[in-house]
Formats: structure tokens, sequence, C-alpha cells
């Protein structure tokens, strides 16, 4: 079979294609390198247009990892999906759904483990990224309600048919002060949370 098997060639050409057939027009400078990865993560060209984010969501981001930030994952796929060769200060990566304790808090709360590992977070000044649950999204804006630690930015594509649109709507409508990014609607995933992260980490070690 006759295919392309250079691996610099074949990273090349797919993210010419992606800007080649994504319209990328309305996007702010900053944003344009994050939607290319989460395109190219997901095989997507449209998603361009249900992207919501604040316009200080990379610089925020970046600061904030720069610092010595520590990444917050909602779970195992988008922290083994972030890139540690991106990440510009050896930042800790963390996620806390498999914890001894969520199990229990997830009971005694009446919610998802998901949900529940939001309560073992330490947000303050962290960059939250979340790409499979809602309640997980659902949890921390309401955390952040109740006078909760504040995170420097929060990364948002949950997926699924319950609970994903409607977090997502959520915190495009009102995230609470805090520099957002998120995928509108059903689509989302892990792969594409970690690709905006990623995409974000590499600039911060411009």
């Amino acid at each position: 079979m006759d295919y392309l098997k250079d691996p610099q060639a074949i990273y090349d050409a797919s993210f010419a294609i992606v800007r080649a057939e994504a319209d990328l027009s309305a996007l702010l400078a900053a944003i344009e390198p994050v939607a290319v990865r989460m395109i190219h993560a997901c095989g997507m060209t449209d998603i361009s247009g249900d992207l919501r984010f604040d316009p200080d969501v990379v610089d925020s981001a970046r600061t904030a990892l720069k610092s010595g930030a520590p990444v917050i994952a909602d779970c195992e796929a988008v922290a083994a999906a972030i890139n540690r060769a991106f990440l510009p200060a050896q930042n800790q990566v963390i996620c806390t759904l498999n914890d001894e304790r969520t199990p229990s808090l997830a009971r005694s709360l009446n919610t998802t483990r998901s949900a529940a590992a939001v309560q073992l977070w330490e947000p303050e000044g962290a960059v939250i990224v979340i790409g499979n649950a809602p309640t997980t999204l659902f949890a921390l804006l309401e955390s952040l309600d109740d006078g909760g630690a504040r995170p420097a930015a929060i990364i948002a594509t949950p997926v699924g048919f319950v609970g994903a649109a409607e977090s997502k709507d959520e915190l495009a409508r009102n995230a609470r002060g805090i520099p957002y990014l998120t995928l509108l609607g059903r689509r989302g995933g892990s792969a594409m949370a970690a690709a905006a992260t990623n995409a974000i980490a590499l600039r911060a070690k411009e």
C-alpha cells in the first residue's frame, strides 16, 4: 500500500490540512493555535464555530503554568494526554478521580465520583482541564458559587448526551470571572481538552 510514512511529513501535512479546511477567521490570534490542535485531535474542522472563550484564557493559563501552577484533570485520560515536555515548569498533573477517598465522598454527597473528586482539589491558581464528565464542571461551578478557591483558567470540553451541553452552556453564560475555554454542544472529550492544554503549554515555553 502507498501511504505517507515520514513522521514529520505526516505532522506537517495534518496541520496544513486543518488550516486549509477550517474557518479560523473569527478567532482571536491567541486562540487560533489552540483551535488548530483541538481540530487535529478530533478530525472535525467545523468545531471552531462552537468554541467559546474568555479573551484572557491563554495568557492567564500560560502565566499560571510558567509560575509552576499545577494542571488538575478530571480523568486519567486527560492527565495521560497532556504532554509533559510542553509544560514550562515541570508542572504537576493531578487527577483525584481514583483517589481512595473519592468513592466514599461520592456516596456521602449522593453524586458521581467525577463530581466528588472536585472536593479533593486544591484549585487556587491552577489550570483546570475537564474533558470527560459534565458533573465535574457542574461541581466546580457550584464550588465557585460557594466561595471556593479560584483557578487561573478553566478548559472544559466534557462530552456526552446528559449534561455536557448544559454544563458548558452554563460556563459560557457565567464563568464566575474565571478565564475559560469551552466547546458548546455534545461534542468534546479528553483528547480535545488535552490538545487545548498542550497548545497553551507549548506557547508558555516560548
